[in-house]
């Protein structure tokens, strides 16, 4: 999805709501609004994500804070599960939700480049699936079967890449070792985009923090184990992320002695990716 962004803009998008129609799971209308699995079942907790009501509300987290690193070609916040990409002319940002890596397969962070670009990519399972699955062939063509999808975006760093999926559900989950998987429409109009040469951060923040309209907005993203726990169709554990407090204050400044606290404590509990204002309008 992509919004207009001004200089100065911290923030994109609103949270919206949408009703579960006949036979529709929460994972379809996640794809439908282009949201990952993660994001919607921490959105609507209680409601189960195979077998919602009919009827019932969803809520869709489409209002995003934006990532705090460079607005400069493409950045990735594993934490939140996004990748956002600043188009070179400006004046727009795009964000799609991504599957990442599972424990102990993160992504590198730091900065790197988009290297090379592949239509039907061939994938060459690397040495880390092999080990897990040594019956593996040492390449699968290209066709629907094929885990990288039909485009694939290569990094500088050998065996890291964004490309699509043959398993959609898989985005927003804990899915790969390592690489950036995307819903095939998201990746195909990434792929179209995106020139050779762009810049790409990764980061890992949890808990993202900005002023918008004179008010302090807090999000906060489950951890991965969170994350496996609802696949698994667990509760999330109750783990408030150890640098909530000082993330919080550091981006009141002069405004701490006016952080609504309570509110805070409860984002970090629940780590639901929603944003919450911490300090409100001085109006209000």
């Amino acid at each position: 999805m992509e919004f207009v962004l001004l200089p100065d803009e911290t923030a994109v998008g609103a949270v919206e709501t949408t009703t579960v129609r006949q036979g529709e799971t929460l994972l379809d209308i996640a794809r439908q609004h282009d949201v990952g699995y993660a994001e919607i079942v921490t959105a609507n907790p209680g409601v189960d994500p195979w077998i919602p009501p009919i009827g019932s509300p969803v809520v869709l987290p489409l209002r995003f804070l934006l990532p705090d690193a460079p607005r400069r070609g493409i950045v990735v916040n594993l934490a939140e599960r996004r990748l956002f990409y600043f188009p070179p002319q400006g004046g727009a940002v795009e964000t799609y939700p991504i599957g990442v890596g599972v424990v102990g397969r993160d992504t590198p962070k730091g900065v790197s480049r988009v290297t090379a670009k592949e239509t039907d990519p061939v994938w060459y399972p690397p040495p880390s699936i092999r080990a897990e699955e040594p019956e593996l062939p040492r390449a699968v063509p290209a066709g629907p079967s094929n885990p990288l999808g039909q485009y694939a975006l290569r990094l500088g760093w050998p065996n890291y890449l964004i490309h699509g999926t043959d398993k959609p559900d898989g985005v927003g989950r804990n899915v790969s070792h390592g690489c950036l998987h995307l819903y095939p429409e998201d990746i195909a109009r990434l792929y179209r985009e995106v020139p050779i040469g762009t810049p790409v951060q990764v980061i890992n923040e949890p808990v993202l923090a900005a002023w918008s309209g004179g008010a302090l907005y807090l999000q906060a993203y489950p951890d991965k184990d969170q994350v496996d726990a609802l696949d698994d169709g667990k509760e999330i554990p109750v783990r408030p992320p150890t640098d909530l407090v000082a993330r919080i204050a550091d981006a009141a400044g002069d405004a701490e002695g006016r952080i609504d606290w309570s509110s805070v404590d409860r984002a970090g509990k629940e780590r639901n990716g929603l944003p919450v204002v911490v300090i409100p309008p001085k109006s209000q």
